[in-house]
């Protein structure tokens, strides 16, 4: 598994393939590197298709899709869904990978 989905992203991931009519194309993950080195995440519903090289993974209900140049950059990234301020809900993606990671120091 390339990408882990919490149970509270793939709820909302399920929710808008269906609201979007997307219930049965799969959900496709990028990740770019912006030019001060930072990630730049992207995920949309890919009417396109899974192809040669990706890696697929479900989600529930949903398959999520990552190409295969991306999967150094994505590998053992969480996908999460969290309320930033109250009534701000976003997904955030937790990767180990990105310079900008949080890393816990052990004591």
């Amino acid at each position: 598994m390339i990408i882990e989905v919490t149970d509270a992203a793939r709820i909302m991931v399920e929710t808008a393939a269906k609201e979007s009519g997307a219930k049965d194309i799969p959900l496709r993950i990028a990740a770019v590197r912006t030019p001060e080195g930072g990630l730049d995440y992207k995920m949309g519903f890919d009417d396109e298709g899974i192809k040669e090289g990706d890696s697929q993974d479900a989600a529930g209900s949903v398959t999520i899709v990552v190409a295969a140049e991306d999967h150094p950059i994505l590998e053992g990234t969480i996908l999460d869904y969290v309320e930033i301020e109250p009534g701000d809900h976003r997904f955030i993606f937790d990767n180990p990978n990105d310079p900008s990671h949080a890393k816990k120091k052990s004591k």
